[in-house]
């Protein structure tokens, strides 16, 4: 078996906080959060009336037709806008590649929920005759995958993953493993997501999981702090280029980092809680740094999950103690869904992307909103302010309903 090195060569990003690399990284910069009130549908019923929204997207803009855009459901719609994004970004020349040797896989933790609840409504209101044809292609989690390889003709190993807050990061790490073995040249890979529809949110109202931070939306997601009393749903997508070395060095492409770790885990534990133990985000760490063949020491920086839920953030904080163990205090760690909410399934891709960012740019980015401290949450949070410092390599963490854990690691390239 092939042990190829793989590299980070591109990135594309759809978000709340900026749908381009130049403005997201602002936005991660000044600490400016893209959290507001949600204006697609009437909230008057629900507990939770904010989002991480994005409030500009125009499919056109990256070459998909109206044709086009009403046969594809709104994440899938991301993930195509993402891919276009990331190829530019890599240099790629579609044309002189060998597709086949070119793959996608973009996860998603539910998939088509717009079109679900859409064609539902038809349904009762006219009769099953009256649902679109494309009921079905456009609702499947795979779809993302499938129609960024149809958009740009790729012919390489193509999946999906759906293992819900996790599946942005299972895919990268998964693409990874694909690269390393030697099954493909290229990998498009990432997650993407958008449910901020009826549903979606009222399900996640009936869980208790949302926040109710109803007149201060920018101040809603709030990791790690005592006050925090829920996530903030959000959409949007993160997709990335992954090469083997050998084919970046090849084309001499710009690279942001080397992917050399990943790990992942089950706590096994409860369907939406996380194992109070700590132990599964944990050995997903220690997966990760095995992998890696590295030791706490040589990770300056954690990308936290860091959801701003009262169980996730207190478990997680404990799981990197007992990973890191005397390095935990040390390490710096923040969560970026302070500033961009929780986009679930595509939280894990946009945040690898902020780790290979972060090592380009030596700054670490903040978790705002940090106001009280908690007891129980007692870390380097990097507290509303970005740090400015040598970073030279990150670990990106998604933990998932199901007790689904994954751990990335990325360094600098040498």
């Amino acid at each position: 078996m092939k042990n190829n090195r793989v590299v980070v060569t591109g990135l594309g990003i759809i978000s709340p906080v900026g749908s381009d690399i130049p403005t997201f990284w602002e936005s991660m910069r000044e600490g400016r959060g893209g959290i507001s009130s949600i204006t697609s549908f009437d909230t008057s019923k629900f507990d939770s009336k904010i989002a991480g929204q994005v409030e500009v997207f125009e499919p056109s803009l990256y070459g998909i037709s109206a044709r086009d855009t009403k046969r594809m459901d709104r994440f899938v719609q991301f993930a195509v806008a993402s891919a276009k994004q990331a190829i530019v970004d890599s240099g790629l020349d579609l044309e002189k590649e060998d597709k086949t040797r070119i793959g996608v896989l973009v996860g998603s933790g539910i998939g088509g929920l717009d079109i679900i609840e859409k064609d539902h409504n038809v349904f009762l209101a006219r009769g099953p005759s009256r649902l679109s044809p494309f009921l079905i292609p456009m609702l499947i989690v795979n779809e993302a995958a499938g129609q960024v390889s149809i958009f740009f003709g790729l012919k390489g190993p193509n999946s999906c993953v759906a293992t819900a807050c996790a599946s942005g990061s299972h895919a990268i790490g998964d693409a990874f493993r694909i690269l390393e073995r030697g099954d493909a040249d290229v990998m498009v890979s990432g997650g993407t997501e958008s449910c901020i529809v009826p549903t979606g949110v009222g399900g996640f109202c009936a869980l208790k999981a949302l926040s109710k931070r109803n007149n201060e939306p920018q101040k809603a997601s709030r990791p790690f702090d005592r006050e925090r009393d829920g996530f903030v749903i959000a959409e949007g997508c993160g997709l990335v280029i992954l090469e083997t070395l050998e084919h970046a060095r090849k084309r001499k492409a710009h690279i942001y980092a080397e992917i050399v770790g990943y790990g992942m885990s089950c706590d096994a534990y409860h369907m939406t809680a996380p194992d109070p133990d700590g132990q599964g985000a944990a050995r997903a760490m220690l997966a990760a740094l095995k992998d890696a063949e590295m030791n706490p020491q040589d990770v300056d920086y954690i990308n936290a999950h860091g959801t701003s839920t009262k169980l996730n953030d207190k478990i997680e904080t404990l799981s990197i103690k007992i990973a890191f163990g005397d390095r935990a205090k040390k390490v710096m760690v923040s969560s970026t869904k302070s500033m961009t909410g929780h986009l679930l399934g595509a939280a894990g891709g946009v945040e690898f992307a902020v780790c290979c960012l972060a090592i380009k740019e030596n700054l670490i980015p903040p978790t705002i909103n940090y106001e009280y401290p908690d007891p129980d949450c007692d870390l380097d949070y990097v507290p509303n302010i970005a740090r400015k410092t040598t970073v030279r390599t990150c670990m990106s963490n998604s933990l998932g309903f199901g007790g689904h854990n994954a751990s990335l690691i990325v360094k600098k390239f040498e």
